[in-house]
């Protein structure tokens, strides 16, 4: 048997011939439309801030809000997706998701605002999800390339919609909107988007390699029940909850900032909401490549360390992560803000990368339960952070570096994730077969036109 058992062992962007590569695609860009209306109205804060008249601590419950329901919704996600499948569970999600997103336009005080952007905290849980499905349907050798780009790619939503939603604010504005319409009207787009991209979902992928969980024999269904464990078993792990605090250490600090960015461009630098959201969507448009940049450095540090290898280099840029953020803190000056900004913004988004680098190899028999609680790590991290803006005694940049200094702390944790020798033979084991059929295959595809041409016999 096939060590790849289906999977793909490579990862062909521009094919949508094979399942794996559809969903590949489908996720990224789920994923993207998903934060693409989580943090929607992050940019136009400013002006929410004016009409609802809302306060440095209301902003702060805000930023908190949009995150804390997340961090449910994260765990139950990973849940479901083990009972009924990722690609009914995204599809739910897209849809229903799309909801609070379309009816925040109707706020009108503090509390209904709040309400909405707590609502619409659900559907970051569609980074679970695109994690999951994308390890069901790619191979050991390129799993951690493959998890780190489609949630890279869909966490560029974070920053692309930093420049788009002012220019969407501003369209309306243009039609003769009043600023009190025009952002309310700009809430609709990203909400149907979601909707289409949900009925996609639903259409163009499917749950695995060999097919939907509704589709599978009775002799299938009972083997995939028994080759999964409880959601308990697999949050007893000590390793499970280590990741879950370095993820909160890294995609908890990217959810702060994309929340936060605009507005601290605003404020601190006097730059108007289109100016502001420009330079805060550069944050989230490292994810292009970055997130890809740890995934990928994770899985050769796998292929020649071992699954500790993959562990150490989590571990080493954490901590570059957190140096980076302090030095962001304490810059004055525009330009070298913008610059460190983005160097810090390359480590956050490969730490990112890193971590679901190591986590479908913590067990392979709860990848759901496993995935969900580390990536609910990312917005109880973020929640924590988020407190620290509440502060009245506190500015920006000051929290900023404490939670700097709270990250390189939180590198050290990564010593703890260790493997068993048998774990790491196995995996060893299951990374040279995996190789080798990569060798097998592309000589094969090789010698391809050979095998074909066959020039007429001679008259």
């Amino acid at each position: 048997m096939k060590a790849s058992a289906g999977k793909a062992t490579s990862i062909n962007l521009f094919s949508l011939k094979t399942i794996q590569m559809r969903t590949f695609h489908l996720s990224w860009m789920a994923f993207f439309l998903c934060f693409f209306g989580w943090f929607g109205i992050a940019p136009l804060m400013a002006v929410v801030r004016e009409e609802l008249n809302l306060s440095k601590d209301q902003i702060g419950n805000i930023i908190i809000s949009s995150v804390a329901i997340t961090v449910i919704a994260r765990l139950v996600i990973g849940w479901l997706c083990d009972k009924i499948g990722p690609r009914i569970a995204y599809t739910f999600l897209l849809v229903l998701g799309a909801v609070p997103v379309i009816c925040i336009g109707f706020s009108n005080s503090y509390e209904s605002f709040l309400i909405f952007r707590l609502a619409i905290g659900v559907i970051g849980a569609a980074f679970v999800i695109t994690q999951y499905h994308t390890t069901v349907m790619f191979a050991p050798n390129v799993v951690g390339t493959a998890n780190a780009t489609t949630a890279g790619w869909g966490n560029l939503g974070g920053g692309v919609t930093q420049m788009v939603m002012p220019l969407i604010f501003a369209a309306f504005v243009s039609f003769g909107f009043v600023e009190s319409q025009a952002w309310r009207y700009a809430m609709v787009v990203p909400g149907v988007a979601m909707i289409i991209c949900g009925i996609l979902y639903y259409t163009c992928t499917k749950d695995s390699p060999a097919g939907n969980i509704s589709d599978l024999s009775d002799a299938a269904a009972a083997k995939k029940k028994k080759d999964t464990v409880s959601f308990w078993k697999a949050a007893s792990d000590y390793r499970v909850w280590v990741l879950f605090v370095l993820y909160g250490a890294c995609f908890g600090i990217e959810l702060t900032i994309n929340n936060i960015a605009a507005i601290y461009y605003h404020d601190y630098f006097k730059l108007d909401i289109g100016t502001a959201g420009l330079i805060a969507g550069l944050f989230g448009l490292m994810n292009i490549f970055a997130r890809t940049l740890g995934g990928f450095f994770g899985d050769k540090a796998g292929i020649k360390w071992g699954l500790s290898g993959r562990v150490w280099f989590l571990g080493a840029v954490i901590l570059i992560e957190g140096l980076a953020l302090v030095l962001f803190s304490q810059m004055s000056v525009l330009p070298l803000s913008i610059m460190v900004m983005i160097v810090f913004s390359l480590f956050v988004q490969m730490s990112e990368g890193a971590t679901f680098s190591v986590v479908p190899f913590i067990n392979k028999k709860a990848m759901g339960a496993v995935s969900g609680i580390v990536g609910a790590g990312g917005n109880a991290g973020a929640v924590a952070a988020g407190f620290l803006f509440k502060v009245d005694s506190l500015s920006y940049p000051e929290a900023l570096f404490i939670i700097g200094l709270i990250v390189v702390a939180c590198s050290v944790l990564a010593l703890l994730v260790r493997f068993t020798p048998e774990m790491e033979r196995e995996a060893r084991a299951e990374m040279d077969q995996l190789l080798g059929e990569k060798r097998e295959e592309a000589i094969a595809a090789a010698a391809e036109p050979a095998r074909v041409y066959k020039p007429a016999p001679a008259q």
